[in-house]
């Protein structure tokens, strides 16, 4: 679990999934009279190892190969592209399903019995087995319903993913008080500006 992920007060069980989202940081708007520029966390395989080891994902002296690095970032991407969708749409969305499902097959999972019950673990033994666990975030989000409270911003200056923790579970952005605030702002410039 990340800074990030214990500040927004995202679960446990889905904090490698939240984190593994937003290691793309695509906002580009500017706060407090600063920049925020568009960053990548997983820059190349070393930086995802980093990432990877961060979070316990990596097994000590694992190497990720260049391959392995494309098939994490298209996880990445088809995960993202799967999040934005509205909750409600995502299972509708034949194209954003099936190039995830392509994606995760590349981190195939088994279940085994253990002390505490059943557990999903990797059955991969490569270096890209730790992100087996975010694979097996997404599954078991999806199977308690709260992968629904797992969203992308939207407002396009951010594309953060978040975590709704609104009782209806019904937000758009990230923060209100920012991404919200900016968008609203800029609808009713808008208005203004058409009324003129």
């Amino acid at each position: 679990m990340s800074r990030l992920s214990r500040k927004f007060k995202v679960p446990d069980p889905l904090a490698n999934l939240y984190d593994f989202a937003n290691s793309l940081d695509l906002r580009h708007f500017v706060h407090h009279g600063m920049q925020h520029r568009e960053a990548d966390e997983l820059a190349g395989p070393r930086e995802l190892g980093a990432w990877m080891s961060r979070r316990g994902l990596l097994s000590t002296g694992a190497r990720i190969t260049p391959a392995m690095f494309e098939a994490a970032l298209d996880l990445r991407s088809n995960i993202r592209d799967y999040l934005q969708r509205d909750a409600a749409d995502r299972r509708k969305a034949k194209d954003a399903v099936g190039a995830l499902n392509r994606a995760v097959q590349l981190f195939p999972l088994a279940v085994e019995a253990g002390h505490r019950g059943m557990v999903l673990r990797p059955a991969r033994s490569d270096a890209l087995a730790g992100l087996s666990a975010v694979v097996g975030e997404l599954y078991t989000a999806s199977i308690d319903g709260t992968l629904d409270r797992l969203k992308m911003c939207a407002s396009e200056e951010c594309r953060r993913v978040f975590f709704d923790r609104s009782k209806p579970a019904t937000r758009r952005w990230c923060m209100s008080s920012l991404c919200g605030n900016r968008m609203k702002t800029r609808a009713y410039r808008e208005r203004r500006r058409a009324l003129a």
